[in-house]
């Protein structure tokens, strides 16, 4: 076991883990962060998916040693009162069946809008391309991220 202290949605934490334990059961099970969903355990289908430094990371794949001093943003910082843009339009929009993906897929989805604010669709198939929904919504993920594009301007779409 190890000391790490980690900057968690703005907050500085304190936790003793593993070196090789994954972000993702630092977040959950040390930090009671259970926004962030468990998929495949393997970085291939996204559901784990929180921001390291503004980039969108697998945190099942990522060592919790490996994070050092960057900021780590969960589903839960995006915004606490579940006000952001994207979470509106997923919501206007209709976008869950399951749920399950969802919180990776709008990490994912956000790290895209503060790179690109007016994504077209090849914009979003590229940075949407390797988070998986089993519920096949993917056209309702895409129209979320325009109309979420679209608010984050002030538009109403």
């Amino acid at each position: 076991m190890a000391a790490f202290t980690l900057s968690v949605n703005g907050q500085s934490h304190t936790v003793e883990a593993p070196p090789d334990m994954p972000l993702l059961w630092v977040l959950r099970d040390r930090l009671q962060l259970t926004g962030t969903k468990f998929g495949c355990g393997q970085g291939l289908c996204g559901a784990c998916t929180v921001h390291l430094a503004g980039a969108p990371t697998r945190s099942c794949v990522t060592p919790v040693s490996a994070v050092g001093t960057q900021r780590i943003t969960t589903i839960e910082g995006l915004d606490p009162h579940g006000a952001h843009p994207l979470q509106r339009a997923w919501i206007e929009t209709d976008v869950a069946q399951c749920g399950y993906c969802q919180t990776g897929q709008i990490m994912t989805a956000a790290a895209l809008l503060a790179k690109h604010p007016k994504p077209t669709d090849r914009d979003i198939d590229a940075a949407m391309g390797e988070n998986v929904c089993r519920c096949g919504t993917y056209l309702r993920i895409r129209e979320a991220i325009h109309r979420a594009a679209g608010q984050r301007k002030g538009v109403t779409p």
